[in-house]
């Protein structure tokens, strides 16, 4: 049933997209917030002894406090209720991401379109988590492909790895753990300690997945140029996941990414991605049209795993 599941949700998502009035996402973000707020030394008034330390340990407790309740709940329907398959594909529908990356890819593509470059910087803002005020046209598609092909793997791809290797606890947990790095997981004052443990337990989950959408990549787009790019240039990334990923993406497009670029007001050295041509504005529709033929190759598998199990176990 698993690639039936699949292909239930992502339909359901390519239908429907994301929650308009209520995400159970946006919910579990307040509960993160209000965990922060209670449990980050960077937050409350204290003493100042020991507070890399604290800040630490309160990192630990707020990710065991907002992810172990829901998981454990879901665990329990799923194995002692008969609804399952429809829990399944549910929880998936609402974990994967699909249709709402598309949407806001292609919301500045058309702001770009428009020669609407304050709309355009405005769109893209709401996806990345540089500083977007100064940037021109190539930056802001640039931005925006690096979004894509990054967002493939922690917004669709990661949680179906761990759909098929874990069911929906495995998808659930992922998504959650993703989701607080996105919050917690920067390197700033703030949340330097307090966000360490998301971010690793991010980096774990992320390892194997990040590597088979970098291979998805290659495989649906400019092979060659991809595999040399993931190659040569994801060592020299800051994160060992968006590294590979973002790489053979942008070598699969034929496209250079990557540079520096400014975050919380502060420029940060990047080094560059890909090769070929600068990115236009035309590469955003390419690199959904990527994302799209990667996702269409994980179902094709997901549909030959479980013949191929029964059949080594027949």
């Amino acid at each position: 049933m698993t690639v039936f599941e699949i292909i239930a949700a992502a339909l359901l998502d390519g239908l429907l997209g994301e929650p308009s009035h209520w995400h159970p996402l946006v919910g579990f973000g307040r509960l993160a917030q209000r965990l922060e707020e209670w449990l980050n030394p960077s937050t409350i008034s204290g003493p100042a002894e020991n507070a890399a330390a604290r800040g630490y340990f309160g990192g630990v407790i707020a990710v065991l406090t907002a992810v172990t309740p829901p998981v454990l709940v879901l665990w329990a329907l799923d194995r002692y209720t008969h609804f399952a398959p429809l829990l399944a594909i549910g929880i998936l529908y609402l974990v994967i991401g699909h249709r709402s990356l598309h949407e806001h890819a292609n919301s500045v593509e058309r702001a770009l379109r428009r020669g609407d470059l304050a709309e355009a910087r405005r769109r893209v803002g709401a996806i990345v988590s540089r500083d977007t005020s100064d940037m021109d046209l190539h930056r802001i598609a640039g931005a925006t492909v690096e979004s894509l092909l990054e967002n493939g793997n922690d917004a669709l791809f990661g949680a179906l790895f761990w759909f098929l290797l874990a069911g929906v606890p495995g998808a659930l947990t992922y998504r959650l753990i993703n989701t607080l790095d996105a919050m917690w997981g920067y390197r700033t004052d703030r949340y330097r300690q307090f966000g360490w443990a998301a971010a690793r337990l991010d980096d774990v989950m992320n390892f194997l997945p990040a590597r088979l959408t970098a291979l998805s990549y290659a495989v649906v787009g400019h092979a060659a140029s991809a595999l040399r790019c993931w190659r040569l240039q994801a060592p020299a990334w800051d994160s060992p996941n968006a590294g590979p990923v973002m790489a053979s993406g942008a070598g699969a497009l034929q496209v250079r990414l990557g540079g520096g670029a400014f975050y919380h007001g502060r420029w940060r050295e990047r080094s560059d991605l890909g090769e070929g041509r600068p990115v236009e504005i035309g590469d955003i529709s390419r690199a959904r049209r990527l994302v799209l033929r990667a996702l269409l190759l994980w179902i094709a598998v997901a549909a030959l795993i479980g013949p191929l199990n029964r059949w080594l176990n027949a």
